[in-house]
């Protein structure tokens, strides 16, 4: 139900050009809350730290800077007086404004935390807001679907991205209360977004202990076990039937495995006639036959069928198939996968079975396999778990998000 019909009836709101607000919220031009705008420098950039960092329109993305991937450029003395200019202040607001069309638009609050003078580039506009607007509040209008519609309309793509102008932009219509309501209405985003944080550090925690345990248990060498060298040949067969069109279709996805194509929220590109689809069991190992230099494989919990783009192995008594499973995505089984696969480049390479049973790999006995998959296992569901509550969360902070902009819900101040 849309916020109009929910307060359209409803005391001390008025109809605007945005739909129903509350009376004493103003509907202003978001261009009228800018004290000053500016586009960044031109500079031949470095990856060596010898001078100013820089932020590029790659450094901006969903609200947040990413501080992994900083360009350099080497401050010329005859070029420092103009430079001082684009140095970034904390509270400046960035804004892609030339860049891919699923990235234009976006922003971020600057937050010096390398401590050092800052620059950004021309893809970027930096914008200085005025004291009518919280900076938390810009920022969280431009995570509504309302803004990016709006983005998608001004945007102006080109061969290989798109851009808007300024004077474009300064049209978008926010509805505004009081300072002291957006800063009310701040404080209670900005506790979701801490509990948002917490998960999102948490989940980053588990990822680091299963990379460390599957280094750890995944060495070809280790005082831990023994292992024992076996060709996949040794370890799997290849599951070669067709013709089983009355089984339910499945799909091999990262981070989920195999799973019915009817849980995917996702459009069927499958062929009309799958007379020529594997047949996939409980406990099979699939792969796609292209992609297993990726690590692309999953281990079915489903009888179905799947493209013939990928190929089945079925687990021999001598292995845990989960165990296999998780060894197959550590890096020195996937450059195997590399060396062992066919084709000119990489976007051709396959790995038929032919090629897949002769590749070595030194494993332990069974029972120390099952250990080892099963705290690996355990790992991931949590990780599951978490990200699950993450995505709910993040929901719920949308859809408080989007009443608490509108004014459909009111805060005391």
């Amino acid at each position: 139900m849309s916020n109009n019909i929910l307060i359209e009836n409803k005391k001390g709101y008025k109809k605007t050009k945005l739909g129903w607000i509350p009376e004493d919220w103003e509907v202003i031009n978001i261009g009228n809350l800018f004290s000053n705008t500016q586009s960044g420098l031109s500079r031949k950039l470095s990856d060596y730290d010898i001078g100013l960092p820089v932020l590029r329109s790659n450094n901006v993305d969903n609200g947040m800077i990413n501080w992994n991937e900083i360009k350099y450029w080497y401050k010329q003395d005859n070029q420092g007086a103009k430079t001082e200019n684009y140095y970034l202040n904390n509270g400046d607001i960035l804004l892609n404004f030339i860049n891919s069309l699923a990235q234009i638009g976006k922003c971020a609050i600057f937050e010096n935390r390398l401590n050092r003078d800052t620059i950004f580039t021309t893809n970027l506009m930096r914008i200085k807001l005025s004291t009518k607007i919280n900076s938390k509040i810009f920022l969280e209008h431009t995570f509504t679907d309302r803004y990016k519609y709006f983005i998608q309309a001004i945007a102006k793509p080109a061969v290989n991205q798109a851009s808007f102008t300024s004077h474009d932009y300064k049209k978008y219509l926010i509805p505004l209360p009081s300072i002291q309501e957006q800063e009310k209405i701040a404080e209670i985003l900005s506790a979701w977004d801490d509990g948002i944080e917490t998960l999102e550090k948490l989940i980053e925690q588990k990822e680091v202990l299963k990379n460390s345990l599957a280094q750890k248990y995944f060495q070809r060498k280790n005082n831990l076990f023994q292992l024992k060298q076996h060709k996949l040949g040794e370890l799997f067969k290849n599951r070669k039937e067709t013709n089983c069109c009355d089984l339910e279709l499945l799909s091999v996805c990262d981070g989920l495995g195999i799973v019915p194509r009817s849980q995917l929220n996702a459009k069927d590109n499958s062929n009309e006639d799958k007379s020529k689809y594997l047949k996939v069991c409980v406990g099979d190992l699939a792969y796609n036959t292209m992609r297993m230099w990726q690590g692309r494989c999953g281990v079915s919990a489903y009888e179905g069928i799947v493209s013939p783009a990928y190929t089945v192995c079925i687990p021999k008594d001598n292995i845990d198939v989960d165990y296999m499973y998780y060894l197959f995505k550590t890096p020195h089984m996937i450059h195997d996968f590399w060396r062992y696969s066919q084709g000119i480049v990489d976007d051709t390479l396959n790995l038929k079975f032919n090629n897949f049973e002769v590749i070595k790999v030194w494993i332990p006995d069974k029972e120390t396999q099952t250990k080892i998959a099963k705290l690996l296992k355990s790992n991931d569901e949590e990780i599951q778990i978490l990200n699950t509550k993450l995505e709910k969360l993040k929901e719920q902070k949308k859809g408080l998000m989007q009443k608490l902009l509108t004014g459909q819900i009111r805060v005391k101040i």
